[in-house]
């Protein structure tokens, strides 16, 4: 692990109950008066975009909102957005709902006031400003979107394509976990497998940006994470533990916006080009099998972080604690109700050299995870997965 690192995150952070309240007054300093919303339909049918709205609107904005946000969503929805923000003349962005909703929000802020287009912002430092203010409300614990400099889009060829630049920062991260209270459970389970994710592959990253910062905010999202899942996955009112997951969600995408993700993400983000899949569940059905494969160079990582996610201790060797780790979270993932296998959420099995060769395609997360991985690596793990 390097010595010298940079560290970047969002500016300022709030967290609280009942913070979205404070919308109209964050926007009035920061978005101009003419503000649109970005969003899903199902956010406004559940009356959460109201709920922005009328702070927004009790501030003197003028609002707008974009409402068509699909998950993994397409090029389309993005220009889409980008040209109703134009339309609107629009002079700040918000994003409000999962990490789909907070990745439109960052690109459509971005391609709003610049010319350059959106294929040219794909890969790291592509993105050239300047961009709308933005501020970010996540109504999941799962991709710590609010928190990241990344955006992802799928293409028409149904890769999932990243931006990563320091633009993509968000102005606030505004979270409210009374936000997230009417998540179904298999969203929250989802989300939360994400969150951890993001947390397990920034602590194993070989990204040279891999610091102790780092390192320090995924425990921290583990410890957070691994205490509140079950709670909120069984009992979704508890306001603490929702409290702790979105922190925890929070902390990992801090966590992954300096070292980055590896493999797990690079295996997933095919599942949910070809197949549409969630995204917290492309990543869970991928977890167990990148891990195994992984455990041959990262054991000792494994080992601790398994004793701060499940709260115990344990005795052996670091290889056997790195199987118990990877062990109780195949365990986590059928008590949340999680498919076991590609086989059980859709996927064929004819399919599967098609997503090796599409996972290949992303470098700029292969290059982070801890153990090289190959084509047939790749293609073994899915088969893996599958059985």
């Amino acid at each position: 692990m390097a010595l010298a690192f940079t560290f970047s995150t969002v500016p300022v952070i709030i967290s609280a109950p009942g913070a979205i309240a404070r919308l109209g007054e964050l926007a009035s300093a920061r978005l101009g008066k003419r503000v649109m919303i970005v969003s899903d339909a199902g956010l406004v049918r559940l009356g959460i975009v109201r709920r922005a709205l009328v702070s927004l609107q009790m501030a003197g904005m003028e609002t707008d909102v974009f409402d068509a946000v699909e998950a993994d969503p397409p090029e389309a929805c993005v220009l889409a957005a980008v040209a109703a923000a134009r339309a609107f003349n629009a002079t700040g962005i918000v994003g409000l709902g999962g990490g789909s909703s907070l990745d439109v929000a960052k690109l459509c802020a971005l391609l709003a006031r610049t010319p350059q287009p959106l294929s040219a912002t794909y890969g790291v430092g592509k993105a050239s400003g300047p961009r709308l203010p933005l501020i970010l409300a996540p109504t999941t614990a799962g991709t710590g979107s609010e928190a990241t400099a990344v955006a992802v889009a799928t293409t028409t060829g149904a890769d999932k394509m990243g931006a990563v630049s320091p633009l993509l920062f968000a102005d606030v991260a505004l979270l409210d976990p009374e936000l997230t209270l009417g998540l179904p459970g298999a969203v929250t389970a989802a989300t939360g497998i994400d969150a951890m994710v993001h947390a397990i592959e920034a602590f194993t990253s070989i990204n040279p940006n891999n610091s102790p910062a780092s390192r320090a905010l995924a425990r921290e999202a583990l410890r957070l994470l691994g205490g509140s899942i079950r709670t909120v996955f069984v009992d979704g009112s508890n306001i603490a533990a929702r409290e702790a997951m979105l922190n925890g969600s929070l902390l990992a995408g801090m966590a992954f916006a300096n070292a980055s993700v590896g493999a797990i993400h690079a295996l997933a983000y095919p599942l949910g080009g070809h197949y549409h899949l969630p995204h917290g569940l492309t990543n869970a059905l991928v977890m167990i099998d990148v891990m195994r494969f992984n455990a041959h160079v990262c054991a000792a990582e494994y080992a601790e972080l398994g004793r701060i996610v499940f709260n115990e201790a344990s005795q052996g060797s670091d290889a056997d604690r790195a199987t118990l780790f990877i062990d109780r979270l195949k365990q986590l993932s059928r008590d949340l109700g999680i498919p076991e296998s590609l086989r059980m959420a859709g996927v064929t099995e004819d399919a599967l050299p098609l997503l090796a060769t599409d996972a290949m395609k992303q470098t700029r997360l292969l290059v982070n995870n801890p153990r090289p991985v190959s084509l047939a690596d790749a293609l073994a793990i899915y088969r893996r997965a599958f059985a």
